[in-house]
């Protein structure tokens, strides 16, 4: 990399290290609270599809190209309904839908918890969170991807019963 090159980079990061503590928590909470306030308020809009997968249609998206193409489901189908009936309380029906989005669901309901937090009372929370997951983020990452291989398993063993009912 260029010199001017890491400058430009390390810019951002060196005013970001200037600015209050309390002033760095509101903008990493807002930065946290916005965009997964964003999707829990989403999917709180959303009827959940009856059939375990099309709810994102209600959002003027197409079908999904994997499903269509192949027959069978990607491994993100079933997560805007599981996240839609997460919305909507629906704990059982979620867990049926896609077990995988249960735990998303969760992560996301968490971040923004600490980022909505750290905007309105800035206590460094994102920081405690951040320094608890550093050191396990092989593992946490390793899990994620392992319960997005079981939950795409699951689907597609539940996919026949499911395109069935789909007209």
């Amino acid at each position: 990399m260029t010199k001017a090159l890491v400058r430009a980079i390390g810019a951002p990061i060196r005013a970001f290290e200037e600015l209050a503590s309390n002033t760095q928590d509101r903008l990493v909470g807002a930065v946290l609270a916005l965009p997964t306030g964003t999707v829990l308020g989403l999917a709180a809009s959303l009827t959940p599809d009856p059939s375990g997968m099309g709810t994102h249609r209600q959002l003027g998206l197409g079908g999904c190209s994997m499903l269509v193409t192949t027959g069978v489901p990607c491994p993100m189908c079933g997560m805007t309904t599981t996240f839609a009936h997460l919305a909507h309380l629906h704990l059982l029906d979620a867990l049926k839908t896609q077990p995988f989005g249960v735990v998303l669901f969760t992560l996301t309901a968490m971040t923004f918890l600490v980022g909505a937090s750290d905007l309105l009372l800035p206590a460094r929370r994102w920081r405690r969170a951040l320094s608890w997951i550093e050191p396990r983020e092989g593992w946490i990452a390793g899990g994620l991807m392992v319960g997005l291989g079981l939950g795409w398993a699951y689907k597609v063993l539940t996919a026949g019963a499911i395109l069935s009912r789909i007209p």
